[in-house]
């Protein structure tokens, strides 16, 4: 063993003394005294991780951490409302005490999980599926895979984190982590995203670790499917071969065996909403040999066969120019809005021969590239991502960016007006513009870019890559010409910014200048008089329309502001009256506090729809548009049921107010 290499073992005995040390002053300080020595103990915490079994050593210590009150005042002080999705931002982009207070964290809650560490509002069981979860959306770290952008952003904590991860795994075990991993993705793919690059990347490390002699897993159910859904769908790509040798298989093919691979990529498409990079081959095969094999492959009904055979140049052309294995998820997108009859509606195939036609302008190119890679040119994958916004309009996420209102908005124009979409899409890539029009004031986003530079979103779409930064600087353009007004600015963008069907009718829950609940009843009694079929005469809703919610989190305290889209209100399969929405968050199944949890699926939900019970819904609602020329009668509306909402909101967001 060489000098250095013994000097790094030796380190790590004296670093965790001076660890002992700076903890016991952290548990004999006072209550408001030991904010002063919290960040010397954070320090050394971060450099003993760093070193070999260095977080054996800090989880050996996991009762003194707890006693010592070094996690008081700060997230982590109520383990039980803890969310596993947030560490994947703490141990990729915080701090270094951030990523030090987390792994702390972590290791106390192994302590609690395995018994040796009790906690008044966390029981062993509660630790242990909290831990499976964190090592579930963090096995890019676990196995190194996250990439060099991670390993930069990290610096020396790269190794600390994967300390504590390969820490918690050999007390946990793989079968767990890969048996949440897989009930997760599962979970995600229900809502049907537009992005799905970060679940295949599961995916492949779900098979990495099935087909590892070194990794012991006995129970991985759902995961053969998910596999084989991107890997070997069909009998002739079953074991993988590559995609040279497969199209070598499909020149030999009868017809017989062709429609058998049609079938089988069909149903694992439909089924998990993936598509294998197999399938772009087989369907640019298919293109020189019948429609019957197209619509086959593409899992089409009577509707989108129908729309196939009205526009067969124009599909065809759309797969020839956007469907490879880089963009596989074109074709579910080309799928569906083949399914939706998007076509039928007289501008979207002229609209969609221009798209086809166009150039980039050098900074639309740009900006696609930058949040998408250079795989394929910006082009094909600007069109393969306008064919998914269509196919899944509410598959749109805001990606890690505080876009809500924008990403609101091209999800409601793909739903409800993908012509004008696409006539946004040739302005923003053609001309670097956007003009829209404020109460017939005019606002020009290459204009306004001069003095509201937008930041580039990341983690989104083609489509939303080139819309988000012009559609962002107008709608903050329009919240400055109404910043003055005494009222809610949204009660004046939305329905300029979105569209004319957004009502013109606003109620607002809460008093501006004091942030009180106002007027309360009022409120809720007006939702129910227009929304609510059992009290609007059955009338459903016919446009989708935006509204706000009051976002709580676990535990049920007040987040923030968030946009979402109210798309129709009915009763469940246990006649449950439900409000189903779209959400703009990369996930929308959320725990909103007080056991007002959003589902999205099992309820009657639609692809990407979120829902709750009316009442819950409603007790988290601060605006809502409505038609002022409808005839509405909110007194009507049962005493109980505004009871029951307004005891839900004060019992969360509005507790203070």
């Amino acid at each position: 063993m060489s000098s250095s290499e013994t000097q790094h073992d030796n380190a790590t005995p004296d670093l965790v003394t001076r660890f002992d040390d700076a903890l016991a002053q952290v548990a004999a300080a006072s209550r408001f005294a030991k904010a002063r020595h919290v960040g010397k103990v954070l320090q050394l915490a971060g450099r003993v991780l760093c070193q070999p079994q260095g977080a054996e050593q800090l989880y050996r210590r996991a009762a003194a951490i707890e006693q010592a009150g070094l996690f008081d005042g700060t997230d982590w002080a109520q383990p039980e409302i803890l969310q596993a999705d947030i560490t994947v931002q703490t141990l990729r982009l915080g701090g270094a005490d951030d990523i030090a207070l987390e792994s702390l964290s972590e290791l106390r809650l192994l302590a609690v999980a395995l018994g040796e560490l009790s906690h008044p509002a966390l029981s062993a069981e509660q630790a242990h599926h909290y831990l499976a979860q964190v090592l579930a959306l963090n096995l890019d770290l676990l196995f190194e895979t996250g990439g060099e952008a991670i390993r930069v952003r990290q610096g020396r904590m790269a190794a600390a984190v994967r300390g504590v991860l390969h820490t918690l795994v050999s007390h946990i075990g793989y079968d767990q982590i890969i048996d949440r991993l897989i009930e997760e993705i599962w979970r995600i793919l229900a809502q049907r995203p537009v992005r799905v690059d970060h679940i295949k990347a599961m995916i492949t490390q779900i098979a990495a670790c099935l087909y590892n002699p070194a990794i012991t897993v006995s129970n991985s159910r759902g995961a053969d499917r998910l596999v084989s859904a991107l890997f070997g769908p069909t009998q002739a790509s079953v074991e993988d071969p590559g995609l040279e040798v497969y199209a070598e298989r499909l020149a030999a093919m009868d017809s017989q065996a062709l429609q058998q691979e049609a079938g089988g990529f069909a149903r694992a498409m439909h089924d998990t909403g993936l598509v294998s990079a197999y399938q772009p081959v087989f369907l640019r095969f298919a293109l020189t040999q019948s429609s019957e094999l197209v619509s086959a492959a593409l899992g089409l009904s009577a509707t989108g066969r129908d729309a196939l055979l009205c526009y067969q140049e124009l599909v065809y052309a759309l797969i020839e120019a956007s469907v490879f294995p880089e963009t596989a998820q074109a074709a579910y997108g080309l799928a569906l809005m083949l399914e939706r009859g998007v076509l039928f509606a007289p501008p979207a195939a002229p609209a969609l021969w221009r798209q086809l036609g166009q150039t980039l302008s050098p900074s639309a190119d740009a900006a696609i590239v930058q949040a998408l890679g250079d795989a394929r040119p910006a082009k094909v994958q600007l069109i393969a991502g306008v064919l998914t916004v269509l196919g899944l309009p509410l598959g749109v996420g805001q990606g890690n960016n505080p876009t809500c209102q924008s990403a609101r908005a091209i999800s409601m124009w793909a739903y409800n007006d993908p012509d004008y979409l696409l006539q946004m899409i040739v302005w923003a890539t053609r001309d670097d513009d956007l003009v829209m029009h404020f109460e017939g004031q005019r606002l020009s986003s290459k204009e306004l870019a001069l003095t509201m530079p937008a930041i580039a979103p990341q983690d989104v779409d083609a489509v939303s890559a080139v819309l988000v930064p012009h559609l962002d600087r107008i709608y903050h353009a329009m919240g400055r010409l109404c910043a003055d007004r005494n009222d809610d600015p949204h009660r004046w963008i939305n329905p300029e910014f979105h569209g004319w069907w957004v009502g013109r009718g606003f109620c607002l829950a809460v008093d501006l200048a004091t942030g009180k609940l106002h007027d309360y009843d009022a409120f809720v009694r007006h939702f129910y008089a227009c929304y609510h079929p059992l009290h609007n005469g059955n009338q459903p809703l016919i446009y989708p329309q935006p509204a706000g919610l009051a976002v709580t989190d676990s535990a049920a305290r007040f987040v923030g502001w968030h946009a979402i889209t109210i798309q129709r209100l009915t009763l469940d399969q246990d006649e449950v009256m439900r409000v189903y929405f779209y959400n703009p968050n990369n996930d929308s199944g959320q725990d909103l506090g007080n056991g007002v949890k959003v589902s999205t699926e099992g309820r009657g939900e639609r692809y990407g729809e979120s829902s709750l019970p009316v009442a819950e819904f409603v007790s988290r609602l601060y605006i809502f548009h409505f038609d002022p020329l409808e005839h509405l009668d909110p007194t009507r509306v049962p005493d109980d049921d505004v009871a029951e909402v307004e005891a839900l909101a004060r019992g969360s967001w509005a507790l203070e107010r």
